[in-house]
């Protein structure tokens, strides 16, 4: 039998629910997804086959005004994953967009602009279309496509998987020939040291609030097994000042435990075995600026 194989590169501004749709195409959790912009902050290759056809969604950080050198490697590693891929999904917030002037507006004008510079075709994914009235969406649809940057339109809700079949009916359909560059049971190019890391990572973007999570990072330092050979992970969670060890710790360390429990029960769940999981907090001041720390995370450092 022939196959055929496809690199999609998901992009978009923040919060559009990228990391979301990745994993509703996929059928499995490979991108972490909170509630909090800018949760992605690498590329996520999640793996999906249908049929004779194997597409690879690569999951990106979100597109934005960058400040720091962290939201630089972040905004670069995303513009990076749409080189050489077959199909460019851009994701909106359609209720974002009609809601009025935002942040999440600017951002997708940005990154239509760019496209069109770079003379780069896209899909356009309307996403979180749940009780939004068609019109209104028609009237969005018209307004974004004057860029003349789409080859095709999806409304979709990534959360309860509403038109996500035609989308990814649609890809299936145009996906060249080609061998498959994947395992046929492998699910994502991101290691289990890393995915230990990142569901760690998820659960403090969760539990914490307002900017600290940004000053945060999580390593999986050691990986082994006891004596009873179940699975035994250590993490250290970075902050980058000591001001913000006692917020992740919480009163007698009831924050910390939360997210290690929250942690550690998903973590069972994803490898299927029981998981002991160890976390310790260290105040690291300048840990955006290590080259360690960015290849932990699968970044470069742009200046």
């Amino acid at each position: 039998m022939s196959r055929r194989s496809a690199f999609i590169a998901v992009i978009g501004a923040p919060n559009a629910g990228k990391s979301t749709l990745v994993n509703r195409l996929v059928g499995a959790k490979v991108s972490i997804v909170t509630r909090k912009v800018q949760t992605t902050r690498a590329r996520i290759r999640g793996v999906a086959i249908e049929g004779d056809a194997q597409l690879v969604f690569i999951d990106t950080p979100g597109i934005f005004a960058p400040r720091r050198r962290l939201d630089r490697s972040m905004v670069a590693a995303a513009w990076e994953g749409i080189e050489d891929v077959d199909f460019i999904l851009l994701v909106v917030d359609a209720q974002s967009m009609l809601a009025g002037p935002s942040k999440s507006t600017e951002d997708t004008d940005r990154i239509l602009d760019e496209l069109k510079r770079r003379g780069a075709k896209a899909i356009l994914v309307l996403n979180k279309i749940d009780r939004l009235a068609r019109p209104k969406l028609l009237k969005l649809i018209a307004e974004l496509s004057v860029h003349d940057v789409f080859e095709n339109t999806f409304l979709v809700s990534a959360e309860n998987g509403d038109g996500v079949a035609d989308l990814k009916g649609y890809i299936v359909g145009k996906a060249p020939a080609g061998e498959w560059m994947y395992p046929e049971d492998q699910l994502s190019d991101i290691s289990d040291r890393l995915m230990a890391a990142e569901v760690t990572r998820e659960k403090v973007f969760t539990r914490l609030h307002q900017e600290l999570p940004y000053q945060s990072t999580v390593e999986t330092t050691a990986w082994t097994r006891t004596g009873k050979g179940e699975l035994r992970i250590e993490q250290t969670i970075f902050v980058s000042r000591e001001s913000h060890r006692p917020i992740v710790l919480g009163k007698g360390g009831q924050t910390l435990k939360a997210i290690g429990e929250a942690s550690r029960k998903e973590l069972s769940e994803i490898f299927g075995e029981p998981v002991h999981l160890f976390l310790n907090v260290t105040v690291r001041e300048g840990w955006a600026d290590e080259a360690a720390r960015y290849r932990e995370m699968g970044l470069d450092i742009v200046d």
